[in-house]
């Protein structure tokens, strides 16, 4: 009987501690994940599609800000079935996450991506890093898309990041040797003519920022890109 009773006392202090818990549990339980970064910028790009079909096999614009911010990007390039798909201060992981709804839906002839200068902000990421993110962008594209044609828009010298040239100059290097080996795939260098006869970044090109782009920025950018476009 003793026994019993113990028996018993043990499932009742059991049930006691499932149902605390459960009370401290069961609000957070439902509340829902937070979506992941840039989730609001791809949701749009989702309403846009459905409110109006994009071309068949474009040429699409991927990467961060200095896309995004390229509003106008078709009236650079009349006559080219021209997507914006940047978003965002969009890193290259980012940019890896959102492929399948960015990138691959559209089943572009041509992908032009600028991306690389957010991630190398941070102190921990190298340019050889920035190389073997493109490369797994790059991979998963070339895989999907085997006939279509990559760009890589050189990462720019933005006068606010200055501390980071070394590695921007280094990783387009990387990504630049990297491109000379693969089909279909260029690298298009605008690093330079951004740059003054001394070597320091055209202020005139850049917002009061010192980071995004006037819109003489985006004709100096028009005027490289245009040649590699495929009509």
């Amino acid at each position: 009987m003793e026994l019993r009773k113990i028996i018993v006392a043990a499932l009742l202090l059991i049930a006691f501690h499932r149902s605390a818990n459960a009370q401290t549990a069961g609000p957070a339980a439902n509340i829902a994940p937070a979506a992941p970064p840039f989730w609001a910028d791809i949701l749009a790009f989702k309403n846009s599609d459905a409110a109006e079909p994009p071309p068949e096999h474009p040429i699409l614009f991927a990467g961060s800000s200095s896309f995004a911010k390229w509003k106008d990007i078709a009236s650079y390039f009349p006559g080219y079935p021209i997507i914006n798909r940047g978003f965002g201060g969009s890193t290259l992981p980012d940019v890896i996450r959102y492929t399948y709804d960015v990138i691959l839906p559209y089943h572009p002839k041509q992908v032009v991506i600028y991306c690389g200068e957010n991630d190398l902000v941070s102190p921990s990421v190298t340019a050889a890093e920035v190389l073997l993110r493109f490369k797994t962008l790059y991979g998963i594209i070339r895989q999907n898309l085997p006939d279509a044609t990559i760009d890589f828009v050189s990462i720019k010298a933005s006068p606010s990041r200055r501390q980071i040239f070394p590695k921007v100059r280094e990783a387009n290097a990387l990504i630049s040797q990297f491109l000379e080996k693969e089909k279909n795939a260029t690298f298009i260098d605008i690093y330079p003519a951004m740059l003054d006869a001394g070597g320091n970044p055209r202020g005139e090109l850049f917002l009061q920022d010192s980071l995004h782009m006037q819109p003489a920025g985006y004709a100096v950018w028009q005027k490289i890109i245009l040649p590699y476009l495929i009509k």
